[in-house]
C-alpha cells in the first residue's frame, strides 16, 4: 500500500539545483536507501519529507494518516532532560505517560518520603498497565544498552556527540511510525552495534527511508535504492549489488545515447554549414532541431572520480612501538603494546567506542606521547594524518586556495604532474565550485576537501581515523581504489565493515586495554568470533556429562498461562478471521462512501495485525507442544 507520494519536487539553493522535478512513491513494505555525492541534496530531501523544509515546487502527500519519524544527523535535546525522558518522545498517550513516570521516579529519588509523589507513582503505574506500556519501556532500555548507553538518568545534552546520536537512534527505533527516516544511522556506532541494527531493521515493520554510506547495510537491509544525481532521482529495485548492476546498465545506455547524439550533431553541423540551402520551413525546423539537441547535452551522471597515488620514498625504518602504555586517569587504554610497522602493512584498528583506538593512532603519528615505552618514527616517513574531528577550516578561504596552500601540484607514482585544480576536479570539485568560499560547502564536502588536503601532502604513511564518516559512496570508492595502489603504509580506525574488508588484511583488535593482532579480513574476524561465541553458548547449554547420572531428567511442560493460551488460541484465530471477513464484506459495500471506507480500512489493518500476531503465537505454542511430547516419550 502506498503511504507517501512525491510529485515534481524541485529545490534550489542559490545557483545550485538540488532537486529537479523529482517524483516517487513509498509503499508500506519499502526499505529504501538514498545515496549520492555529498551536497547532492539527500538530507534536504529527507527534511522535506519530514516536514522540516519546504520545496520550491511540487507536492508531498502522506496517505491515510501516515505517521513519520525523522532521525537527523545532529539531534537536539531539551536542556537538562535525562536520557529516558528524551527517549519517550512524542504526544501519544503512551509516550506522555512514560515521560511522566520517569519524571516521578527522579523526583521520588530526591523526596522518598513524599506521600503525594508515591500516590502519583501508583496512579501512573496503573495508567501504564492499562496502556500496556511496560514492554515499550523494557524495549527502550534494551536498545539503549545495545547501543552502549547504560546511564539512563544522565543529562542527554551534556553527553558527547556520538552518545547523543545513539540516544536519538534509540528514540527513533521505538517510535510507532509508519515511515522511519534515518540520516546516517550507522555513524558513531561500533561494528557490533551495526550488526545488531541490521538485524533489528530487517525485522521492523513499516517503511524505512535512510541515507547511509555503509554498503553492507545497503546490501543486507534495503530492497530499493534511490540515487540522487545532478538533481535527478533514479530508482533501482533490490540491494546494493543490484544497484551497481542497474547503474552500470543505465550509464551504458546513456553513453550509447550520447554517442548517437554526437553523431547526429556532426551530420547536422555538416548540413547546416552549407548555409544558403538552410532556408524554407523544413530547413528551419531542421535547424531548430539541431539547436534543441545541442542544448540537451550529457546528463553528467557518468563522471568517474579517479585519483593516482602520489610519489614519496619510504625507507626501511617506518614506525616502531616498544612496550607502549597510555592511561587517562585510572583507566588504561593501551597496556605494554609493541609492534614494528612494515612497508606492506594494511592495518584496520577495531573495537568498541572509547577503547583507545584513536589514541593509538595519535601515538603513531607523534601527536601524543606514551606514559611509558617508546615510539620511534623513521627519518623518511611522511605521515598523512586524517582526523575524525573536523578541521577548523577558514570559512572565507576559497576551496582552491586551501589546497594550493599545501601544494600547487603533486607528482603521481607514474611520474605525472597534477595541479591543485586538476586534483580538485578529480575529487568532484568542478571549476565553479573551486572558487567558492569553504563556508558555503556542505559538511560532507568539507570532509572530502580535508581528505584531499591530506593526500596533497604526498604522504608515504597514511593514518586514517574514521575516514568513512560523512564521506559519500563515490568518494569512498575512489579512496579505496587510491589505497589499492598506494605504495606506502595504511593504518585505519574504522567501523565501516565494507571499507575494512577492501583496505585491511590485518587487524588490531582492542579489548579492555589489550590489543590483539589478527591476520585476515574483518569479515574473517567476525566469522571466527561468531564461531567462538556459538561454541561458548553450546558449552553453557550442554549438560555436564560427569553429573548427568545423578540428576533426574527434566520433563518439559507448559506454564499455566501457556496451557490456557494453547487451549483457546484456535478459537481466537477463528474469531479474528471471522471479524476480518465481515470487515472485508463491509468494505465492498461501502466502495462509494470514502469516510466509512477509511474507518473500515483502519479496522481491517488492526485485525490483520492481530491475526498475524495470533498466528505467530499459534506456531510457537504448537512447536512447544511437540517438544513437550517428544520429551515425554524419550
Amino acid at each position: 500500500m502506498n503511504i507517501l507520494s512525491v510529485e515534481n519536487l524541485s529545490k534550489t539553493y542559490g545557483e545550485k539545483n538540488l532537486l529537479t522535478h523529482v517524483s516517487f512513491g513509498i509503499d508500506d513494505g519499502d526499505r529504501i536507501g538514498l545515496i549520492g555525492v555529498n551536497g547532492a541534496g539527500k538530507s534536504t530531501l529527507m527534511k522535506m519529507i519530514a516536514g522540516l523544509e519546504w520545496p520550491d515546487a511540487g507536492n508531498i502527500t502522506l496517505n491515510g494518516g501516515t505517521t513519520v519519524h525523522y532521525l537527523p544527523q545532529e539531534p537536539v535535546f531539551q536542556p537538562g532532560a535525562t536520557v529516558l525522558s528524551q527517549i519517550f518522545y512524542g504526544d501519544t498517550p503512551v509516550m506522555k505517560a512514560l515521560r511522566a513516570y520517569e519524571a516521578i521516579l527522579n523526583r521520588l529519588a530526591q523526596q522518598p518520603d513524599s506521600g503525594a509523589l508515591q500516590a502519583e507513582l501508583l496512579r501512573l503505574q496503573a495508567q501504564l498497565e492499562a496502556l500496556d506500556a511496560w514492554q515499550l519501556e523494557h524495549e527502550a532500555k534494551g536498545i539503549l544498552t545495545r547501543l552502549g548507553i547504560t546511564d539512563f538518568n544522565a543529562v542527554a545534552d551534556t553527553l558527547s556527540g556520538g552518545q547523543r546520536k545513539r540516544i536519538a537512534l534509540a528514540r527513533a527505533l521505538i517510535q510507532l511510525a509508519d515511515l522511519l527516516i534515518l540520516d546516517e544511522p550507522t555513524n558513531h556506532i561500533d561494528d557490533e552495534s551495526a550488526l545488531w541494527l541490521e538485524t533489528y531493521l530487517q525485522k521492523r515493520k513499516g517503511a524505512l527511508f535512510m541515507v547511509t554510506h555503509d554498503r553492507y547495510f545497503l546490501e543486507r537491509v534495503v530492497n530499493r535504492i534511490f540515487e540522487l544525481d545532478h538533481g535527478r532521482l533514479y530508482s533501482y529495485p533490490g540491494n546494493y549489488q543490484a544497484f551497481l548492476e542497474g547503474k552500470l546498465a543505465r550509464e551504458d545506455a546513456e553513453r550509447a545515447s550520447e554517442n548517437k547524439r554526437q553523431n547526429f550533431l556532426r551530420n547536422e553541423l555538416e548540413w547546416i554549414q552549407k548555409g544558403p540551402r538552410a532556408r524554407g520551413t523544413k530547413q528551419k525546423a531542421r535547424t531548430e532541431r539541431y539547436y534543441d539537441i545541442l542544448e540537451q547535452g550529457p546528463t553528467g551522471g557518468g563522471a568517474q572520480l579517479e585519483l593516482s597515488s602520489v610519489k614519496s620514498r619510504l625507507g626501511n625504518q617506518i614506525i616502531e612501538l616498544e612496550n607502549v602504555s597510555k592511561a587517562y586517569g585510572e583507566r588504561t587504554v593501551i597496556r605494554d603494546f609493541s609492534y614494528i610497522v612494515l612497508r606492506a602493512d594494511r592495518i584496520g584498528i577495531v573495537g568498541p567506542n572509547g577503547m583507545g583506538k584513536s589514541t593509538l593512532l595519535k601515538l603513531m603519528a607523534g601527536r601524543l606521547q606514551p606514559d611509558s615505552g617508546a615510539v620511534t618514527i623513521g627519518s623518511t616517513v611522511k605521515i598523512g594524518y586524517f582526523s575524525q574531528e573536523h578541521e577548523a577550516l577558514d570559512p572565507d578561504k576559497r576551496v582552491i586556495d586551501y589546497i594550493r596552500d599545501e601544494a600547487a601540484y603533486v607528482e603521481t607514482a607514474d611520474g605525472e604532474m597534477i595541479t591543485a585544480a586538476q586534483m580538485l576536479e578529480r575529487f568532484l570539485f568542478p571549476g565553479s565550485l573551486q572558487w567558492t568560499p569553504i563556508g558555503k560547502l556542505s559538511g560532507g564536502e568539507k570532509r572530502r576537501l580535508a581528505l584531499l588536503h591530506t593526500l596533497m601532502t604526498a604522504p608515504n604513511v597514511l593514518l586514517l581515523d574514521e575516514p568513512t564518516n560523512d564521506l559519500d559512496i563515490p568518494t569512498l570508492s575512489v579512496l579505496e581504489s587510491y589505497l589499492d595502489s598506494f605504495p606506502g603504509v595504511v593504518i585505519a580506525v574504522s567501523h565501516d565493515r565494507y571499507f575494512l574488508d577492501r583496505v585491511a588484511d590485518k587487524l588490531f583488535v582492542f579489548t579492555a586495554g589489550e590489543i590483539e593482532e589478527k591476520s585476515g579480513s574483518f569479515s574473517d574476524y567476525l566469522k571466527a568470533r561468531a564461531a567462538i561465541d556459538d561454541k561458548a553458548r553450546s558449552d553453557e547449554e550442554a549438560p555436564d556429562k560427569r553429573t548427568t547420572h545423578t540428576h533426574k531428567r527434566e520433563v518439559l511442560k507448559f506454564t499455566y498461562k501457556e496451557q490456557k493460551e494453547y487451549e483457546t488460541i484456535d478459537d481466537k484465530i477463528a474469531e479474528a478471521e471471522q471479524a476480518l471477513a465481515e470487515v472485508n464484506r463491509q468494505m465492498e459495500n461501502a466502495a462509494d462512501d470514502y469516510g466509512k471506507l477509511q474507518d473500515l480500512y483502519a479496522e481491517q489493518q488492526a485485525l490483520e495485525t492481530k491475526l498475524e500476531a495470533l498466528m505467530e503465537r499459534w506456531t510457537y505454542l504448537n512447536e512447544r507442544a511437540e517438544e513437550i511430547e517428544r520429551s515425554r516419550q524419550s
